[in-house]
């Protein structure tokens, strides 16, 4: 009977995610709508980007001093040159907030880039899955139900501008989508000759037509 109490008192908490825009430049949306209300508590998804994906942090830095997006990246040092195969998860710490249209929903939006995958063989696209992320309340002055939030092992500010720790609060939810498939388009390794002959003899005429042009127009003493 006390198994079932908490049941009923605890409604699940549902979170959403969705990539906006086509490319390999995109926007990652997560929506997420609490068992219960917040009750003045921060709200953040915690979510790890496999290699395949990242968030470029100057373009972060930029888009949080515009208050379009809060959030803190761990590491915050990232190659956003290195292809898939050579990158690392990342931990993506993303603040949400109110939606004006429902009270126990909070939403926010991060821009998101696709790394460079290694040529496949008989097919022309890599998937990147992206797990739902783990839904947390920091809460300094609320008290939360503790059938339904536990603390969880998150070191992590309040928000993106306060640098003070907050306890961070976790829930079971139910994700709309157990995970989120990208697919990013990759070259055939059956074309690899093709490409490097292609490559070499472009590069060879390019290098011709500078050394000609350099032959005919420069000034040598």
């Amino acid at each position: 009977c006390v198994t079932l109490d908490v049941q009923a008192a605890c409604r699940d908490t549902t979170v959403t995610q969705e990539l906006l825009k086509e490319g390999f430049h995109r926007d990652l949306l997560v929506k997420v709508e609490l068992g219960e209300d917040a009750g003045g508590c921060a709200v953040a998804a915690r979510m790890r980007l496999p290699p395949g994906i990242y968030v470029d942090p100057y373009e972060l830095a930029t888009v949080q001093q515009h208050n379009l997006t809060k959030a803190v990246l761990i590491p915050d040092v990232i190659d956003v040159e290195a292809p898939e195969y050579l990158a690392r998860d990342l931990l993506l710490l993303l603040f949400l907030e109110p939606d004006v249209c429902c009270s126990r929903c909070f939403r926010a939006a991060v821009p998101v880039h696709t790394r460079y995958h290694r040529p496949a063989e008989g097919t022309q696209e890599a998937l990147v899955v992206l797990e739902s992320p783990e839904v947390l309340l920091g809460c300094c002055h609320s008290h939360l139900s503790a059938e339904c939030w536990e603390p969880a092992e998150v070191d992590a500010p309040c928000s993106s501008d306060n640098t003070c720790p907050c306890q961070w609060h976790s829930t079971k939810h139910r994700p709309a989508y157990e995970e989120l498939m990208l697919r990013v388009p990759v070259g055939l390794r059956e074309h690899s000759t093709l490409v490097c002959a292609l490559t070499l003899l472009t590069t060879g005429l390019c290098c011709g037509l500078i050394l000609a042009a350099a032959c005919k127009y420069g000034h040598f003493s």
